[in-house]
């Protein structure tokens, strides 16, 4: 029987863990597929990893990655993808706002053929979701134009494309991204994206204005396309108030006005170089952090696993 490894990066979730656990066992209990859960205790600084210590006990099929500190959720899958040994992957959530009983489908629609499956949220209050629309119209517009329109939190994936992303040397960036973005034959599963079973989200908005930063540097070039173009734009509009200037001082003998209009031009001037600079340090930040070749997660603790060794991801390489 094919194995299937459902990876869940875990921070904080010490209440939802108990009742995702019994859910994962009612809908793999009868299958005809042989599973592991890998979860990733990326820092938690509640009772989190205890509370997965008392499930492995009960179920051998749990294993545990526990991270030295918190790393991100991305940094979790791929941890998850390293030590998995599944004939196929999956990622899902454990806040329970994503339903487990989506893998059956997805399990299936793997076995048809497609290396990538993935689940397209739809959302229960549509109204609030109004910047994340644009986030992900901007995203299939300007980076990955694979990306599903409402966005996704949950994937299967093919062994061949387990490796393929693991093989991927890059830090700063969307896992979930890097796997659109290497194609692979793909199937969609759309389903209701529920509410927080307990707990409070910890998606915060510096983790969000990171991942939209990380998004567009790692996949497009159109923030540096659109730097040019304003550039361009604004060289090209000062050359022709420039001559619309001369033209009505030496024909028309009006005199130019200075100080207030100066100063306009000069903020405006300033803002732009400024915004530029801070694009290109984006960019230039990535390639520097990449160089250093420090790890992507450092794991403090391992339970399930037959391996001793820890594995460390530096710049895409496993030592």
């Amino acid at each position: 029987m094919p194995l299937i490894s459902i990876i869940i990066p875990t921070y904080n979730e010490e209440q939802n863990l108990p009742i995702l656990y019994q859910r994962l066992q009612n809908i793999t209990e009868n299958s005809k597929n042989d599973f592991e859960f890998v979860f990733i205790d990326d820092g938690s600084s509640d009772s989190s990893f205890n509370v997965l210590q008392e499930l492995s006990f009960r179920d051998p099929r749990i294993k545990i990655i526990k991270f030295s500190r918190n790393f991100g959720s991305h940094a979790g899958c791929m941890a998850g993808l390293v030590y998995s040994k599944g004939d196929a992957c999956a990622f899902i959530s454990a806040d329970l706002q994503d339903p487990p009983e989506l893998l059956q489908q997805m399990i299936e629609e793997w076995k048809k053929g497609c290396e990538v499956v993935i689940g397209i949220r739809e959302w229960e209050e549509e109204s609030t979701r109004f910047l994340p629309k644009i986030y992900y119209k901007m995203v299939r517009r300007f980076a990955l134009k694979n990306m599903p329109e409402g966005g996704t939190d949950v994937f299967l994936i093919d062994r061949s494309v387990v490796n393929t992303v693991k093989d991927m040397k890059e830090k700063n960036t969307s896992i979930f991204g890097l796997i659109l973005w290497s194609g692979f034959k793909q199937a969609l599963i759309r389903y209701k994206k529920g509410l927080r079973y307990k707990g409070t989200s910890k998606w915060t908005l510096a983790k969000k204005v990171k991942l939209f930063i990380d998004t567009f540097v790692s996949f497009s070039y159109f923030p540096i396309r659109l730097i040019s173009f304003i550039g361009i734009s604004l060289a090209f509009v000062g050359f022709i108030y420039a001559i619309v200037i001369i033209i009505k001082k030496l024909l028309f003998n009006i005199p130019i006005e200075g100080w207030a209009s100066l100063m306009i031009v000069l903020l405006l001037v300033s803002g732009v170089q400024l915004l530029m600079l801070g694009v290109l340090g984006e960019y230039l930040w990535r390639n520097f952090d990449e160089s250093r070749n420090r790890p992507v997660f450092i794991i403090d603790k391992m339970i399930g696993f037959e391996e001793d060794k820890k594995i460390i991801m530096k710049g895409g390489n496993y030592d």
